[in-house]
């Protein structure tokens, strides 16, 4: 697809190319540079996946730990990929841009999967195979070996965080949203995303998992490390066609600025009127005044207004500018009351990405135990389980948008159908759905191991079709539909003008904390029951994972309530701005900017 043609010879006000020149619409940016961006995006994502859906049965198979400290170590990295994405962003906004940021983490990415490539081919740097017909026969790697390992994770962890951080923000700054053509591709283009997105996912679970399973971890962690090359080399590709933003500097600073002159001013009175608080019609700056949207004042959190008190020098005739951490505009403190305000949700978030976690972790390993067999001779790869989560989420996305939006456009008198924290709240009720379907699938898994007296082999496959794991699948997956599109809406539409990336991190750590939430309750619980009943035993047959799925249905449903008290509470950004009589920027700039 290439730019409108009506749009040549125009230049972007707020854009530039890759030679510091004011970016022409028609030689830059559009469907051109977006398409390498969405490769880069599709291989990125299949690197990703192939590593992380399919590293339990890496670490209890070849590695040979235990399925809690297997569990916590796939959680922990994929919680350590989501929470670095704050740190890309900060990067990216403060000091060296998007395109840097995605072009050096892609880089740190690849350097990460090749050492565990390398770790998968090297004999001395994983444990000996088991020795056949002897009890407790299985080393479990040393420290060198799990060193080379979790260095390995950790560095391609680093990476993913710092690309997932921009690549989206970026793919966005090449369509001009002052442009109504152009923000209308904008809108195709984040359809495109999520759709490149599950293309990488579903080829990774089944494709790449299968090589794993089947032809050798090198063979499959190799293709991997091709992939993300490929994805760097693509990106790379389109750096003439780009189109560059200016650094806006990260909000995170902001923030810290709000804070810290409220502490230094905390014993000073608060002005009457609140017209006497410092604003922007007090800066100087108008570049500033421009990227920043009026605010009304409000009553919570009042104590950050102290931030925004004008303090006079000694002479009494000038205000202080020059002290950056002892004042901020009233516009900035609301901003970050917006901010504060959205937290409540943010935190009741975080319970359905502990539910997720599951998916990759102790839900492969029951697959591991089950009849994995199509025909006589094809056998389903554990981890290939996740296709059917992957699909129940390409299969609710149309399902909402052509059954669901109708319906509830009419109960609800909402163009969207359903508002954000509704579509959150249906996601939160499918994750419990997902446990509770997980419960009953397990204690049926362990009924038909008693009966065929398979308890104490953990390795002899349990007569029970692995299909019976499917609803949980899909469960999680149709809820990720509903949540994770709901939490994107909900933080891009209500955080602040110019605080887009830090609201995309924000999101991106609730799936991070997530996977830590997971990791604390796998330690407890193994803790807790380990000594005489443990929930969650090195060989399942001997466990209780059926009572940490109620754990976590029950603790999903108690968040639940806490979600609604919440959502209740929360009143959105439009609906504040126009009881003050302030007229909202449209939309769909809003949403996009």
């Amino acid at each position: 697809m290439s730019t409108l043609p009506q749009t040549q010879g125009q230049t972007i006000q707020d854009a530039w190319d890759s030679k510091g020149h004011p970016a022409d619409r028609s030689k830059t940016g559009g469907w051109t540079s977006s398409a390498m961006i969405l490769g880069s995006e599709a291989c990125e994502r299949l690197t990703t996946m192939g590593i992380a859906v399919n590293l339990v049965t890496y670490l209890t198979g070849t590695m040979h730990l235990g399925n809690a400290s297997s569990a916590n170590t796939v959680t922990n990295f994929m919680g350590t990929s989501f929470m670095l994405c704050l740190l890309g962003g900060f990067v990216a906004d403060t000091f060296i841009g998007r395109y840097l940021t995605i072009a050096i983490f892609a880089t740190v990415e690849a350097i990460g999967v090749t050492i565990l490539t390398i770790s998968t081919i090297i004999p001395s740097l994983r444990p000996a195979k088991c020795a056949q017909n002897i009890h407790n026969s299985c080393e479990p790697a040393n420290n060198l070996q799990l060193t080379v390992l979790y260095t390995a994770l950790y560095v391609t962890a680093l990476g993913i965080g710092g690309l997932k951080s921009s690549v989206s923000g970026f793919g966005s700054d090449q369509f001009d949203d002052s442009n109504e053509g152009e923000r209308k591709q904008m809108v195709k283009f984040f359809n495109w995303f999520f759709f490149f997105i599950s293309i990488g996912s579903l080829t990774a679970v089944t494709v790449l998992v299968y090589i794993q399973d089947h032809v050798g971890r090198d063979w499959g962690y190799g293709l991997c490390a091709c992939a993300i090359v490929v994805a760097l080399l693509v990106f790379l590709s389109g750096t003439k066609r780009y189109r560059f933003k200016k650094l806006v500097g990260s909000p995170l600073t902001q923030i810290a600025v709000v804070f810290v002159a409220a502490w230094r001013k905390r014993k000073l009175e608060l002005p009457y009127d609140s017209s006497l608080l410092y604003n922007l019609d007090d800066v100087e700056d108008n570049d500033m005044r421009k990227k920043k949207q009026m605010l009304p004042h409000s009553k919570q959190f009042r104590f950050l207004d102290k931030a925004a008190i004008k303090e006079p020098k000694t002479d009494g005739n000038e205000i202080n500018m020059a002290r950056k951490w002892n004042l901020s505009t009233l516009t900035d403190v609301e901003e970050v009351k917006l901010v504060l305000r959205m937290l409540p949700i943010w935190a009741t978030t975080i319970m359905f990405w502990t539910v997720y976690a599951q998916m990759t972790t102790f839900s492969v390993s029951q697959a591991t135990t089950l009849n994995r067999h199509i025909g006589k001779s094809f056998q389903i790869p554990p981890a290939s389980l996740t296709a059917f989560f992957i699909g129940s989420i390409l299969l609710t996305i149309p399902i909402y948008d052509r059954v669901i939006v109708p319906i509830t456009r009419k109960i609800f008198n909402n163009p969207q159908g359903l508002t954000p924290l509704q579509r959150i709240g249906v996601g939160l009720v499918f994750s419990i759905c997902a446990m509770v379907a997980a419960a009953l699938t397990e204690s049926k898994r362990m009924r038909m191991a008693h009966l065929h007296n398979l308890t104490h082999d953990a390795n002899s496959e349990i007569p029970m079709s692995v299909f019976w794991l499917v609803p949980q699948f899909f469960f999680v997956g149709s809820g990720e539909a509903f949540t994770y599109i709901g939490q994107l809406d909900f933080f891009l539409r209500e955080c602040p003008k110019g605080m887009k990336t830090m609201s995309t991190g924000l999101f991106l750590s609730t799936l991070s904390l997530g996977f830590f939430l997971s990791s604390l309750l796998v330690t407890l619980v193994h803790k807790v029951t380990g000594r005489h009943h443990p929930w969650l035993a090195d060989n399942l047959n001997q466990g209780k994972l059926y009572d940490f799925y109620w754990l976590l249905a029950l603790l999903s449903g108690l968040n639940l309530v806490i979600y609604l008290l919440c959502a209740n509470w929360y009143v959105y950004k439009d609906k504040r701005l126009a009881e003050e009589g302030i007229e909202l920027e449209e939309a769909d700039t809003a949403y996009h900017s």
